[in-house]
């Protein structure tokens, strides 16, 4: 699994070359059907005659040797597909906005294949709001739908509902970062790291933990994080950074999905600047004009510049205290070749509780949401075996399965305490951490609004966080109010 963030946690599942071809032709529609497999004269060759053969875009394995896809079969078989199902999981361009686009184009033209979509939770409420995704519960058996709402992510849920919680998908694995840390050199400088996996720290005694750490040891850097002017600043850094210190971007999380134009924007409010002073002391230390009274300078300047991967690096290969990042990025750094063992894992650190926060559902700990969510094609003629395939992935068996070998996370809380789970190779050591960064996961407010407002957000952010900007994070927070607020009313 690849972490590109385009908003995104994965790549997404048809080759680029079958990709331009079939949007790059006027008779596209014909072209995309070809690339995806859609009639019976691309029927698989390992599927009997028998057998209905389902297409699941972006699914399991898409990437994978034809091998890895069988594997897939035979647990989604032993987890109770029917053995007359026969899904066939087709890989995609590996860019996540060609694959939005791709699904605009295939949802609009109505075509009939792939049946089900692995869908990212960042962009299925737009779907929703279009009419463009199948009602699961018109499908589906009350208690199965129970399941979901009631056993899974509560945030992975909301990402795949309507706003009057009609679910139209199955969260298929979700994904939140943690603070990832040399649990060898903190506890080396004399600090106890039990009940850290489940314990948030405040963002105070972060600071002066990382910054003795960093001191006592000739630790290059503190905090490595991203700060870069792209979408994962406005969408995940920022909006965990601001949720933790009591802030919001319209309000509490009732308002995240809209009404557009009919919820406050609150991106101006105490808890949203407070969010800029900190990171500004991190990077400019104690001293910033536009500080806070917190231990400083312990993130590079280079920080915003740099994405997930510059910013992984140096903290994978020994030269960081603290980071912030993605699951992916604990497969790495905690391999024996890399930290192994000396890799300890964390909730995200808190400015405020959640009890002295302003805003609903806002305050302490708080990771941005991510992942994917498994959505049936509406215009699909096989949405009873669709239904049969989604069941499958929603079992213990079949997320465990996945968890283990292709290192997705279980969708349901309860999982990450089984002993499956935590004898998986080097993520069942932070299965706790994990959890407990689920369970706060914090949404994106994805709308019609928000492409046009992330990139402003991320902009405006990034800008104030600079050495030599001439705005306050205050007067920069209050420009960026008015502009968000314009895109609510035009959108």
């Amino acid at each position: 699994m690849t972490n590109n963030h385009n908003e995104s946690v994965m790549q997404s599942p048809v080759s680029r070359r079958c990709f331009v071809k079939a949007v790059g032709v006027t008779s596209g529609v014909a072209s995309i059907t070809g690339c995806i497999g859609g009639g019976d004269e691309d029927r698989p060759k390992n599927a009997t005659a028998e057998q209905t053969v389902i297409r699941w875009y972006g699914g399991a394995g898409a990437s994978e040797s034809e091998e890895v896809k069988t594997k897939v079969r035979e647990v989604l078989w032993s987890a109770g597909l029917p053995q007359d199902i026969f899904v066939e999981p087709t890989a995609s361009s590996g860019n996540t906005g060609s694959t939005y686009d791709l699904f605009r184009t295939w949802l609009t033209a109505g075509l009939e294949s792939p049946d089900v979509f692995s869908m990212d939770s960042g962009w299925t409420i737009p779907f929703i709001e279009r009419g463009q995704l199948q009602n699961l519960e018109e499908l589906m058996d009350t208690k199965t739908i129970s399941t979901v709402k009631n056993e899974f992510f509560g945030a992975s849920v909301a990402s795949t509902s309507g706003d009057d919680g009609t679910l139209y998908g199955i969260p298929w694995f979700p994904d939140f970062p943690t603070m990832q840390y040399r649990k060898d050199l903190v506890e080396e400088v004399g600090y106890d790291t039990d009940g850290w996996q489940t314990n948030p720290m405040s963002w105070k005694r972060f600071a002066e933990i990382t910054a003795d750490v960093m001191k006592q040891t000739g630790t290059k850097y503190g905090y490595t994080f991203q700060a870069a002017n792209y979408a994962g600043l406005s969408c995940c850094n920022y909006n965990e950074w601001m949720t933790t210190w009591g802030g919001a971007y319209f309000g509490g999380v009732d308002n995240l999905f809209g009404p557009v134009g009919g919820r406050p924007v609150t991106v101006n409010k105490e808890g949203s600047v407070d969010a800029l002073k900190m990171v500004r002391t991190f990077i400019h230390g104690e001293d910033d004009e536009y500080g806070m009274d917190i231990s400083g300078n312990i993130a590079p300047t280079a920080t915003l510049g740099w994405e997930e991967e510059t910013s992984r690096k140096p903290f994978t290969n020994g030269h960081a205290v603290m980071h912030r990042n993605w699951p992916y990025a604990i497969n790495i750094s905690g391999v024996a070749e890399y930290l192994g063992e000396k890799l300890g894992v964390m909730p995200l650190p808190y400015g405020v509780k959640e009890s002295n926060a302003p805003f609903s559902g806002i305050g302490g700990t708080a990771s941005a949401l991510g992942g994917w969510n498994s959505v049936i094609n509406p215009n699909s003629t096989k949405k009873d075996a669709a239904v049969e395939l989604l069941k499958a992935l929603m079992t213990d068996e079949y997320m465990l399965w996945q968890f283990e070998n292709l290192g997705f996370l279980p969708a349901k809380p309860a999982l990450f305490n089984s002993d499956a789970a935590r004898s998986v190779p080097v993520m069942g050591r932070y299965v706790d951490a994990l959890r407990t960064a689920g369970k706060n996961a914090i949404p994106r407010p994805v709308t019609v609004a928000w492409p046009d407002q992330s990139p402003a957000i991320a902009n405006t952010v990034n800008s104030a966080l600079q050495k030599g900007s001439k705005k306050s994070p205050q007067q920069a927070m209050d420009e960026l109010a008015n502009t968000v607020e314009k895109i609510e009313d035009i959108s």
